[in-house]
């Protein structure tokens, strides 16, 4: 494999095809907020420590874990900006649901999907400026493309916000037909979201085959991090169990789907990151599924948690 063959190569996905992933992205995100109310958020915001917890251990320990890890194992230029972009990004779009198997705290969950999707109009492009700034080979990358953070903040924005708003209004005005609609529109967007990314992998087989080993190993390490990243934080802070599950799957469930669109607009699917953040998209299902099946079937006990 030669680095710089890889730093190179760029994943085929058109403007038609890019104009489609992002409707099915904001599909996805107005499918969830059309089961978050502000209700939700009230019983929360009398103990706000696992919000706060969670907050934190996405938008901060996990972008500054990741950028030890590229330290460490110096992976290709291009892999290492993926890296920094999934860990950039806000919790995935299945978090609700893989927590609700786990026997998580759902409620916990939805506040922090709510949360972490209006903080990453901003928190996104500025960590993913800011680590990549620090690593002298993704420096590199960001210097020859010269992307605008605020273009960047204004397509987060229409990705995520405008849906997240949309849905919530009309939870709060038509809560029963926002509930009939959610049950639907929720799997069926995020059905149709999976198998754009497969067929955008499909598309560039030939690359990926080339490369899927290499990739593989690192998503999966990546991944694993990012979970024990979650449940150290919120083991540390003395969470109960049902936040303590909660807060491991926000933090390794990241939604690189925002991730893949934003590599698409700004960087030319830049091969290297857009192979990592398509493989994360698929593996992130597979060990979200795995630790939420291993959950499901333990007892959880119940403890005070400490404030």
């Amino acid at each position: 494999m030669t680095d710089s063959l890889l730093d190179s190569l760029h994943i085929n996905f058109d403007e038609q095809s890019l104009w489609v992933l992002n409707f099915a992205l904001a599909l996805v995100m107005f499918g969830i907020a059309l089961d978050i109310s502000v209700s939700d958020f009230k019983d929360l915001l009398k103990k706000p420590k696992p919000i706060f917890i969670g907050v934190v251990s996405q938008f901060v320990v996990l972008p500054f874990v990741t950028f030890l890890l590229v330290v460490l194992i110096k992976p290709v230029p291009s892999i290492a900006l993926g890296m920094f972009m999934v860990a950039a990004c806000p919790g995935g779009n299945i978090s609700n649901f893989i927590t609700h198997m786990a026997k998580g705290n759902t409620a916990l969950s939805v506040c922090l999907t709510a949360i972490a999707t209006l903080l990453a109009i901003v928190m996104t492009p500025l960590n993913l400026e800011f680590w990549s700034s620090l690593y002298g080979p993704t420096s590199e990358i960001l210097k020859n493309i010269a992307i605008e953070p605020s273009k960047m903040i204004q397509l987060v924005f229409l990705l995520l916000g405008v849906p997240l708003i949309l849905g919530m209004l009309v939870n709060h005005f038509f809560p029963s037909i926002a509930k009939k609609v959610a049950k639907v529109l929720k799997i069926l967007s995020l059905v149709f979201f999976v198998a754009l990314i497969f067929l955008a992998l499909y598309k560039n087989r030939i690359i990926f085959m080339d490369y899927v080993v290499y990739v593989f190993w690192i998503v999966v390490f990546h991944n694993l991090l990012a979970f024990f990243t979650g449940f150290s934080i919120a083991k540390v802070f003395r969470l109960s169990s049902e936040n303590i599950r909660t807060i491991t799957i926000e933090t390794g469930i990241q939604n690189s789907g925002l991730g893949l669109l934003l590599i698409f607009t700004f960087f030319d699917g830049l091969g290297g990151m857009a192979l990592l953040a398509a493989f994360w998209g698929i593996w992130h299902l597979v060990s979200g599924l795995m630790l939420s099946s291993f959950w499901s079937s333990k007892t959880i006990i119940e403890k005070e948690e400490i404030a």
